[in-house]
């Protein structure tokens, strides 16, 4: 039985099949089934090291599985190619900003290498709808963590304003942000899940989250022999 289930009149964005994850010897999980339609919210949780965020490089083909498969609208990943990767939107734990650039030149930087708008009048509106624009012309080095992070989500308000509904795989987003930070990303969230957008996120905080309200993943429930049932909080 899978993990998640979508509408029966909706095709699933994201789907695996018995996958497996294995970091070096050690297997994290195995025979995971799961769907995830346009406009779902899956909450991935668990301990440290129980395969978080190996399961967003999974999804992201950024790694192979141990076994299993995942597709993209019914497609495997591989054969979806840059279909996918145009409709994909990965963020890791580190916010991948050059220090010696400016928070507009680094925003500028990540939109052209992921295809989204890099016009100055674009790029200023993300950095704004994320509260760290007066800090634009500031280099990254000197910026706090909370603000990095927060240049590094305006990403999300690029792909809102240009990009495909497509897939956000995003590790940790709410690391370093306080209370306006966190209501700003929650807004994002929910709009990209109404626009029918799919979504995987990790956090170890609690989610305010209710339109929609995201599906719980427990990757401490799921064991490598486990019902995936198991795995639903």
């Amino acid at each position: 039985m899978p993990v998640l289930a979508s509408s029966p009149t909706i095709s699933p964005a994201l789907r695996t099949d018995s996958l497996a994850c294995r970091r070096g010897e050690r297997l994290l999980f195995s025979g995971l089934d799961l769907t995830l339609a346009p406009g779902q919210i899956l909450w991935v949780r668990g301990a440290n090291g129980r395969g978080k965020t190996s399961l967003l490089r999974l999804l992201s083909g950024l790694s192979s599985p141990a076994g299993g498969q995942i597709l993209w609208q019914g497609r495997p990943l591989r054969a979806a190619g840059a279909e996918f990767r145009s409709q994909l939107l990965y963020l890791g734990h580190h916010n991948g900003l050059k220090d010696d650039l400016t928070a507009l030149e680094a925003l500028r930087f990540l939109a052209r290498i992921h295809g989204r708008p890099s016009g100055a009048d674009q790029l200023v509106a993300a950095l704004q709808a994320l509260g760290i624009a007066n800090r634009r012309h500031a280099p990254v080095r000197t910026l706090s963590q909370g603000q990095r992070r927060r240049v590094a989500l305006a990403r999300l308000a690029l792909d809102l304003a240009g990009g495909p509904a497509g897939l956000w795989l995003l590790d940790e987003p709410y690391d370093a942000l306080d209370s306006q930070g966190i209501a700003v990303l929650d807004g994002l969230l929910c709009a990209h899940a109404r626009r029918g957008g799919s979504i995987v996120l990790t956090s170890h905080l609690p989610l305010g989250l209710s339109d929609p309200e995201p599906i719980v993943l427990q990757l401490d429930k799921l064991g490598v022999t486990q019902s995936v049932e198991a795995a639903l909080a």
